[in-house]
């Protein structure tokens, strides 16, 4: 296992954690390099303008354009060297990639859930294929909590609230064990909200998906779900539905009636069944006449259907409905 450049430091993991050392690497070294700078000229300063005699008066200092230069135009260079490496650094990190396998996080005091595409269910610990990107779904059913893997650089704030979403990712590079922490104090046995992240070659993932005892996929449950709730009756595919068609619904971009245009997330799809007058569709009537599942479903149920709706389709472009209904 690759340990990191520095003794203190928790081995490298996963594909960023490199860059993130790299980065804090450049700010130890440059912090040392500005704090012996200033402390050495301090010393040379005292020593070589020491007052030598008690009526000694120090001569006219005069000023250096050069200097007052130099001494602005450096720091500049450098801040926006660490601007620009930083933000490049935050963009790979929080920016999902499109192409990666789905896993649904819900923390709760004290505990993490996770559960796969396939409808497998992990507490406290969860296994991955390696060199495969793990894109995270997170919510919280009750306070903040924060999934951090040390390993793999990574740190999200999971917020509760309607239509909350925190989405993150990653990319395991070594086969092992590796702890996970909730960074943001939750209550009273906060110290006790951690697990793992099992790391496995291929062929050893496969064989454990094989034997996790699945009770049918994430969608499977969604769409039994949304035909429970009768969503069926609504939301058409034949656009004859008092509600808009949700077939390639997913990751298209939604005209909304005040003219605005949002993506249709995760985080889209979770509010509007919690809070339907949030965002109704451009051609539905408002206030929409769906009503709000606040409370008659919880956040696995929520998640279920989110995996349904995610797996009728993709869309591309956005989506114009002229039938009058309600919003998703």
């Amino acid at each position: 296992m690759k340990r990191s450049a520095f003794p203190f430091m928790p081995e490298e993991a996963s594909s960023v954690s490199g860059h993130v050392d790299a980065l804090f690497i450049f700010l130890v070294v440059l912090t040392i390099i500005i704090a012996v700078g200033i402390f050495g000229m301090e010393i040379y300063y005292f020593i070589k303008y020491r007052r030598r005699a008690v009526d000694e008066v120090p001569t006219t200092i005069r000023t250096s354009l050069r200097l007052e230069v130099a001494w602005t135009l450096i720091p500049f260079v450098i801040t926006m060297i660490i601007f620009v490496w930083g933000a490049r650094l935050y963009f790979e990190i929080y920016h999902s990639p499109t192409e990666a396998m789905d896993i649904y996080v819900t923390a709760k005091q004290w505990m993490w859930r996770f559960q796969h595409p396939g409808g497998q269910r992990e507490i406290n610990e969860l296994h991955v294929p390696l060199d495969r990107k793990v894109k995270l779904i997170m919510a919280s059913e009750d306070v903040i909590h924060s999934f951090f893997v040390p390993a793999f650089r990574i740190k999200y704030d999971v917020v509760p609230g309607q239509g909350r979403y925190t989405l993150g990712w990653f990319q395991a590079v070594k086969p092992g064990r590796y702890h996970l922490f909730c960074a943001e104090y939750c209550g009273t046995n906060h110290s006790l909200m951690g697990g793992w992240i099992v790391v496995l070659n291929r062929t050893d993932f496969q064989a454990w998906l094989s034997g996790g005892g699945s009770e049918g996929s994430l969608s499977s449950k969604g769409e039994k779900l949304f035909q429970q709730l009768a969503c069926n009756t609504c939301h058409r595919s034949d656009a004859q539905g008092r509600g808009p068609v949700l077939q390639g619904l997913y990751g298209s971009s939604v005209v909304l009636d005040n003219g605005e245009t949002v993506l249709a997330d995760e985080s889209y799809i979770h509010e509007s069944i919690l809070n339907p007058q949030a965002k109704v569709v451009a051609g539905f009537q408002r206030p929409s006449i769906m009503p709000t599942f606040r409370g008659l479903i919880d956040e696995e149920q929520l998640l279920q259907l989110v995996a349904y709706i995610k797996s009728i389709g993709s869309g591309q472009g956005a989506v114009e409905v002229t039938t009058s209904g309600t919003a998703p």
